[in-house]
């Protein structure tokens, strides 16, 4: 491609604008730190200062956090910077810092954190790992993602495994009664996510785990919309495989995510995908026959080669980003916002039919449902005329919509869409 000097300068132009935009946001970002000092969930001077630290179009009410978190410019700013430090001084390696910071931010040891490009990794890294073999039974719910359902449905379909499901109940201890009364003999696998795409449910993760361990079967967690919404402790959560990854409510950079694996389970979940990295460092091609060595001692087995040193900065930058507002302080956001959200559409009566939970454990930041006499498509296209982005949910015939809000979002926009809904209904 022949060098365009006055795209090239256009470019660099543009560039230097936005940087002076992001330093901006990033005075703003140290202002805005409290050092985990107590904010109060309906402080909106505090929130709407924090909205102004992200690119975000002020034109559109973004309420799709659940499928992609906008980056807040420190973020956009280190991923630069990362890319910058690789391109000047041809910088290899870095990324692995990485692992320690989100082993810390999410309860595990760094020799527990595998480095990955999104959830569907970390899944089809356990998925495939568990040692099954045919007629061998995995539980699952009816409300999985198709990056966490597909690799399943694979390996029934090239392995012979059989797979089992149940409706999310109301309550979590009739979810766990729901599980329960799937187990037999041949359960090998629990494999759920921490809370459902369909309809923010969230699962009593931590009870099914200990269900799993009293009677010798896996548990593995989706855990998509678990980092950045909820305060996380995995080894509290004792699971035996976590999958997660930064661009959701991490508000990391697209195509990051890592897999936790614990300490103990790392022998028995095989890795097949396999690299730099992956191994002790003693293979050998020129003996006879080659030399493989060993697998990695950590979580490390499960990924090799190359990553990109500029994402996992924009990682490390985002768990910053959280962690300088504080993450029991934005769990209080989010679940104040997603509690609003619910309330509001309950008050419009037999109009909406509710699919999240209203029982305070089981519900978080994103709120499930329908509008009776309304299909979901066209309130989905209702609400885009009025500039509002929620999310369809067409996946296993729920047809319903989804409305996910993170801490940029205020209640304003959940009362402008509820008011929409209304007019549409009335």
């Amino acid at each position: 491609m022949q060098f365009n000097r006055r795209n090239f300068i256009r470019s660099a132009s543009v560039i230097a604008a936005l940087s002076l935009k992001e330093m901006g946001a990033m005075a703003a970002s140290r202002q805005l730190s409290n050092q985990g000092k107590p904010i109060g969930p309906d402080d909106e001077n505090y929130w709407k200062n924090v909205r102004q630290m992200f690119p975000l179009s002020k034109d559109v009410a973004y309420m799709n956090n659940g499928t992609m978190g906008p980056s807040p410019y420190p973020v956009i700013e280190a991923v630069r910077d990362g890319m910058m430090e690789g391109d000047m001084h041809g910088v290899y390696g870095g990324w692995e810092a990485t692992e320690a910071r989100i082993a810390d931010f999410v309860g595990a040891n760094e020799d527990e954190i595998a480095l990955t490009h999104n959830v569907t990794d970390g899944i089809n890294i356990a998925c495939w790992g568990f040692p099954l073999k045919r007629g061998d039974e995995v539980i699952m719910t009816t409300h999985e993602h198709v990056g966490s359902a597909f690799p399943w449905l694979n390996r029934r379909k090239l392995d012979g495994i059989v797979i089992k499901t149940f409706d999310p109940a109301p309550t979590a201890d009739e979810t766990l009664n729901r599980i329960e009364d799937l187990v037999t003999k041949r359960t090998r696998v629990i494999a759920v996510p921490h809370i459902p795409c369909t309809q923010g449910q969230v699962l009593p993760v931590k009870e099914i785990s200990h269900m799993g361990r009293e009677r010798d079967i896996f548990v593995f967690i989706d855990g998509a919309h678990g980092p950045g919404m909820l305060p996380l402790d995995l080894h509290d959560i004792d699971c035996d495989a976590y999958a997660s990854c930064s661009h959701k409510w991490m508000l990391g950079p697209k195509g990051t995510g890592f897999l936790y694996v614990k300490k103990d389970m790392q022998p028995a979940i095989q890795t097949y995908f396999v690299g730099a990295g992956s191994d002790n460092a003693k293979w050998d091609m020129s003996t006879h026959p080659p030399k493989m060595g060993k697998y990695a001692i950590s979580a490390h087995r499960y990924y090799g080669g190359t990553q990109s040193l500029g994402l996992y900065k924009g990682v490390t930058a985002a768990i910053d980003f959280i962690e300088n507002i504080g993450m029991q302080n934005i769990y209080n956001r989010v679940n104040n916002l997603g509690k609003y959200t619910q309330d509001s559409l309950l008050a419009l009566g037999d109009r909406i039919e509710m699919l999240t939970p209203t029982e305070p454990r089981s519900r978080c930041a994103v709120t499930g449902f329908r509008v009776k006499n309304l299909p979901y498509n066209k309130v989905y296209e209702l609400a885009a005329t009025h500039k509002i982005r929620i999310r369809s949910v067409a996946e296993n015939g729920l047809n319903s919509v989804r409305v996910s809000t993170h801490l940029y979002n205020n209640k304003e926009e959940i009362d402008n869409l509820v008011d929409v809904i209304r007019k549409a209904n009335s």
